[in-house]
C-alpha cells in the first residue's frame, strides 16, 4: 500500500503525524542529508577563508545559496548518488562537487570534504540539528507548559483543599501550591539541562588528524578545529576522541529529559485522580464521545495519552544513553543506526506536550466536591491541635488525639469541638484551637 498517514506502521508517522509534522526539519532523512551539506559547505568555506585554496565569489554565493536553499529535489538527488556510492556522506560529498562544477569552481572541488571521515559530518551536523531542536522546539514547549502552570497555580492560589498522604486523608493544603510543585521541579530540570554543552567530533578518521598533518604539517589543526567548530557552528569540540564523539554530553541530554518526563508522568497521574475525585470537571466538546457505552462518561484521556508517550520516550531515551556512549575500540556502526532514532521519542514528548497542555485546558474547578471533602474529613485537625497543647505542656496530646481519631470512620466538627470543650486549657487556647478548621488549616509557603 501507498503510505500515507493510514497506512504508516508507527503512530508517530500515521495517526499523530499532523502533531509532529514539523520535527521533520530536525530529524528525517531529509533533514539529516540538509545538516550535512550545512556542515560541509561551511568547513569547505572556513578552508577558503584561511586562504588554503581560492574562492570565487560566483562559486561562493552558489555554495551559500545551495544550503539555504536545501530542499527535498536536493535530498533526492543526493539519494540517486547514494544508490551508486552506497554511502551516504559520500554521496553529499559528490552532491556539492557537482554544485562546484555547475559554478565553475572543478579546480577546487577536492577542498571539499579535505581530510574528514564521514563521522566528522555526522558528529556535527547532528549534535547542530539537535542544538536547533532543543533551542527552538524542545525547551520553548517545556518553558511554555512551566508557564501555563504557574498561571492555573496563581488562579487556584487560595483553593483550600484536602490532602493525602499514602491515599489517606492528611494536612489540607492550597491548589495552587500543589502546582507549584510541579512548576519548580520543571524549572530546575532545565536549568541542569541548560548546563550540558552541545559537543561534537571534529578531529579526522581516528581523531588525531592524520590525513590533515601529513598534507599540512606546519599548520595547527587543533586551533583550526576548534575555531570550525566553536566559532562556526556553534558547538563544543571533544579534544581527544576515537573516530566518533564521546556522546557523553548527549545520553546527559536524554537523561535530563527523562526526568521531566517522569515529573510529567508524575503531574499527568495526579490530575487525573483529581479528576476521578471529582475535583476537576472536563469541559466537553459538542459531538466528542466519552464511552461507546455510558453516554455519561468524559475520559481523561489527554492525561492518559500523555502518560503513554511519555513513558515510550523514556524507554527508548533510557537505551540512548546506555548504548550511545559505548563503542568498540575506535569505533563500530551500532551509534549510527541507533541515531536515526533520535526523532521518535522526541516526537512522543512533542505529542505528550500537547495532549497535557489540551487537558490542562479542559479543566473546570468543582470547588464543592473540594469543599465538601474538607468538611468530611474533620479528623485533619488533630495534628494542630496535639502541636498547640505541646505548646501549652499538656500531658499526652498527641496519645489523646490518637485515641479520638485513628481508625474512626468519621470524625465531625462536633466531636473535635466537644473533645476540645473537655480539656483543661484556659479560654484563650480553647478559643484558639476552636478557630482551626481543615478550610484555614493550609500554612504557609513563598509567595509565587
Amino acid at each position: 500500500m501507498e503510505l500515507n498517514n493510514l497506512t504508516a506502521i508507527s503512530p508517530v508517522d500515521g495517526r499523530y503525524r499532523k502533531q509532529v509534522a514539523h520535527l521533520d526539519h530536525y530529524f528525517s532523512e531529509y533533514a539529516l542529508m540538509k545538516y550535512r551539506v550545512i556542515v560541509e559547505i561551511e568547513y569547505f568555506l572556513f578552508l577558503a577563508d584561511k586562504k588554503f585554496f581560492r574562492l570565487s565569489a560566483k562559486a561562493r554565493q552558489q555554495l551559500k545559496k545551495t544550503g539555504e536553499n536545501f530542499g527535498l529535489d536536493d535530498a533526492q538527488q543526493i539519494k540517486q548518488i547514494e544508490s551508486v556510492t552506497n554511502h551516504d556522506v559520500k554521496a553529499v560529498e559528490y552532491f556539492l562537487k557537482e554544485q562546484l562544477d555547475k559554478a565553475g569552481a572543478s579546480a577546487v572541488k577536492e577542498w571539499m570534504h579535505f581530510g574528514l571521515t564521514s563521522q566528522d559530518i555526522n558528529n556535527t551536523s547532528i549534535p547542530l540539528s539537535w542544538k536547533n531542536f532543543v533551542e527552538h522546539e524542545y525547551l520553548p514547549s517545556v518553558i511554555n507548559l512551566q508557564h501555563s502552570l504557574h498561571q492555573l497555580a496563581k488562579q487556584w492560589a487560595d483553593i483550600s483543599m484536602l490532602a493525602r498522604t499514602h491515599g489517606q486523608p492528611a494536612s489540607p493544603v492550597k491548589l495552587g501550591k500543589e502546582l507549584m510543585v510541579f512548576v519548580e521541579r520543571i524549572e530546575s530540570q532545565v536549568q541542569l539541562f541548560s548546563y550540558i554543552p552541545f559537543s561534537a567530533k571534529f578531529g579526522g578518521a581516528t581523531g588525531n588528524f592524520n590525513a590533515h598533518h601529513v598534507a599540512y604539517p606546519k599548520k595547527d589543526w587543533v586551533a583550526l578545529a576548534n575555531e570550525f567548530v566553536e566559532g562556526t557552528l556553534g558547538l563544543q569540540r571533544q579534544q581527544f576522541t576515537t573516530q566518533i564523539e564521546h556522546y557523553d554530553n548527549l545520553a546527559a541530554h536524554f537523561d535530563a529529559i527523562k526526568r521531566i518526563n517522569t515529573i510529567l508522568t508524575d503531574l499527568c497521574r495526579d490530575t487525573w485522580t483529581y479528576i476521578s475525585m471529582d475535583y476537576f470537571k472536563q469541559q466537553t466538546k459538542k459531538g466528542e464521545v466519552g464511552s461507546s457505552a455510558m453516554p455519561h462518561k468524559v475520559n481523561p484521556i489527554d492525561f492518559e495519552n500523555a502518560e503513554g508517550n511519555l513513558g515510550i520516550a523514556n524507554a527508548i531515551l533510557e537505551h540512548l544513553s546506555a548504548k550511545l556512549p559505548v563503542s568498540r575500540l575506535q569505533r563500530d556502526l551500532t551509534d549510527s543506526t541507533v541515531l536515526r532514532n533520535l526523532g521518535v521519542p522526541m516526537a512522543h514528548i512533542a505529542i505528550a506536550m500537547k495532549s497535557i497542555d489540551k487537558g490542562l485546558g479542559k479543566l473546570l474547578l468543582n470547588q464543592a466536591a473540594i469543599q465538601q471533602d474538607l468538611e468530611n474529613n474533620w479528623a485533619i485537625v488533630a495534628e494542630a491541635i496535639q502541636t498547640i497543647l505541646r505548646r501549652e505542656n499538656y500531658p499526652n496530646p498527641y496519645e489523646a488525639l490518637k485515641d479520638l481519631t485513628r481508625g474512626k470512620t468519621s470524625i465531625s466538627k462536633k466531636d473535635i469541638h466537644d473533645f476540645i470543650a473537655s480539656l483543661k486549657v484556659n479560654a484563650a487556647v480553647r478559643k484558639e484551637l476552636k478557630a482551626i478548621t481543615p478550610h484555614n488549616y493550609t500554612g504557609i509557603h513563598p509567595k509565587y
